[in-house]
């Protein structure tokens, strides 16, 4: 419905004024003249961009205000639990194939580059899962992929437990891979978007601390079958089929999940779809009564290769591949540095001692860093943890007895895990899903991800030839290095996020195609009218009323909008 600026304010004051027996105005909002289009927020912003203030941004953060400010609720935990069960079978896996792959070697005749391949190849595949999925999300749109990754991870589970020699595995590890790289990068970025402002931190880093579970889940299970006296050739097929369970759990949950408002708007253009999954979101915490869709909506297109955001992207990607070199090089070959450490130690002790430490070192990091990601901050629990790890690997590299006598070093060992997972492990998840714009949100998400499974393959391929040639102090010097230059990398040119809308962290674009969207911050009603403006003389405006309350009758908001802008239908109608 095209109205001129200063109608659509006379039209908006008619709501207050019909409003006002049922909720009690501010002073300044009495005494704010509504027919001035200002008074909406309209101002006199250029065709060209939206007028934006340092460090804030109207337009896309105005439209989703409702989202951002929301109450967490049973949809967003929805998400969350949905998206981390992929993770909890990321992390059982992960600790998974070390341990079969030692049950394994007699079994299948498996030299040591063959037992490396099959630790590292399923997370090589999960680069290229990670930037497949990361670009089909920005092009087809969220929805459309989510599911599809971890189906595949269920697929190459199952498939995984039955091969039947080296190259069946390791063929069915590429599809294992594929699913892991395609779920961090939908996973994080699904969450993000319908994440509130002021918990999008806690509630990304939990789905990723379902890790947690799944470190403990994997030597659990190992274990339990191991001390049960299991033969090896049924063992180690356990081992790799029940890891499907979990995931096979949310292949219909995660079909069900809505399309992000945020792409449908940004990218799509679609603002009825967009408040539809906003609603689905929140519920009656936030709806908005849209008469029309801007015309070519949707935000600018940003280019990754823009120089702020490639920056960003170094940021990402480089400290994420830096920490999964030493923790997944720690991880998949744990087993081998526990026989290195205790030579003559049989295999169910080197579980129980693994099993010991990620119960005592990875939960309790993983959700103190849940806890304190919104007070503390992105930045400084990543710089600070990846600080500790090299201190701590440094230690077990250049300490008398620091890789020799057992107890010190599952004291450092542990001390490291702690501060991985209260540190870069759950922040380098969480980054890149919040510091680029929509349009670029799930390729920037995507090859941060390749970026850390490349490091994560590097690093499990190298650790049994390490060992070998340089022994476990040589691999803790290496896992020092690679901490330290992440916390130099974190500091040099990664932003801080905390507390941002989605689009002010990202420094996205106001909405609209040239001209765009401004809006007044919620009045006392909790309602808005917003102006798309900015269009060339003679050009019209449109309105759009949110109400962020449920305290206002919304049929009767409509009803009373509806009864203003009557006439200027009539009188804009063609005769």
């Amino acid at each position: 419905m095209h109205v001129w600026f200063t109608r659509a304010g006379n039209a908006y004051s008619k709501v207050n004024e019909s409003l006002a027996d049922r909720s009690r105005l501010s002073s300044r909002s009495q005494q704010q003249s509504t027919s001035d289009p200002e008074s909406l927020g309209v101002g006199a912003a250029p065709a060209s961009a939206v007028a934006r203030d340092e460090g804030s941004l109207q337009g896309a953060a105005g439209v989703f205000q409702a989202l951002d400010e929301a109450k967490v609720g049973r949809r967003h935990w929805l998400t969350v639990l949905t998206a981390g069960m992929g993770f909890f079978t990321d992390a059982y896996d992960l600790f998974i194939i070390g341990t079969v792959t030692v049950l394994l070697t007699p079994i299948f005749h498996l030299s040591t580059a063959q037992v490396s391949l099959l630790n590292s190849i399923s997370l090589l595949a999960s680069v290229l899962g990670a930037l497949v999925f990361g670009r089909l999300m920005d092009r087809l749109g969220r929805k459309k992929m989510y599911g599809v990754e971890v189906a595949l991870l269920v697929a190459g589970a199952v498939a995984s437990a039955v091969s039947w020699n080296f190259w069946s595995l390791f063929a069915f590890r590429l599809l294992v891979g594929m699913g892991v790289g395609g779920d961090y990068a939908t996973s994080a970025v699904i969450t993000s978007e319908y994440a509130t402002r002021r918990q999008r931190g806690r509630l990304v880093a939990t789905v990723f601390a379902m890790q947690g579970f799944g470190l403990l889940a994997g030597p659990a299970i190992a274990s339990i079958l191991l001390g049960a006296g299991l033969s090896k050739a049924v063992a180690w097929r356990l081992m790799l089929g029940l890891g499907a369970l979990p995931a096979a759990s949310v292949v219909y949950l995660r079909r069900r999940v809505r399309e992000t408002p945020r792409y449908e708007l940004a990218i799509k253009g679609d603002v009825a779809g967009a408040l539809e999954s906003l609603n689905w979101a929140v519920g009656d915490q936030a709806v908005e009564l849209a008469w029309s869709v801007p015309d070519g909506g949707g935000l600018s297109k940003p280019r990754l290769a823009d120089r702020p955001y490639l920056m960003r992207l170094v940021g990402t990607a480089g400290s994420w591949f830096l920490l999964d070199v030493a923790f997944y090089g720690n991880s998949v070959s744990s087993p081998l540095i526990m026989k290195a450490l205790e030579p003559h130690a049989s295999l169910l002790s080197h579980t129980l001692i693994s099993l010991a430490i990620f119960a005592l070192a990875a939960p309790p990091g993983y959700w103190l860093a849940v806890f304190l990601m919104d007070r503390r901050g992105r930045r400084k629990i990543q710089w600070q943890g990846f600080a500790v790890m090299g201190a701590a690997y440094l230690a077990m590299a250049l300490l008398p007895g620091g890789s020799r006598d057992v107890a010190p070093f599952l004291a450092l060992f542990a001390l490291s895990y702690f501060f991985t997972e209260f540190g870069p492990n759950e922040t380098t998840f969480v980054y890149p899903s919040e510091i680029f714009p929509t349009a670029i949100r799930g390729i920037g998400d995507g090859l941060s991800a390749g970026a850390g499974k490349l490091g994560a393959f590097l690093g499990a391929l190298v650790v049994p030839s390490l060992l070998q040639h340089v022994g476990l102090r040589g691999v803790m010097a290496v896992m020092a290095v690679a901490s330290l230059l992440g916390a130099i990398l974190t500091l040099a040119v990664l932003p801080e996020p905390m507390g941002k809308s989605l689009e002010e962290a990202s420094a996205e674009d106001g909405i609209g195609s040239g001209p765009g969207v401004s809006s007044a911050p919620l009045g006392d009603f909790g309602y808005r009218a917003a102006v798309t403006g900015g269009a060339p003389s003679g050009a019209a405006g449109e309105v759009d009323l949110e109400v962020a309350e449920d305290s206002v009758d919304l049929e009767e908001v409509e009803a009373v909008l509806g009864a203003a802008l009557e006439p200027l239908e009539a009188e804009s109608s063609p005769s």
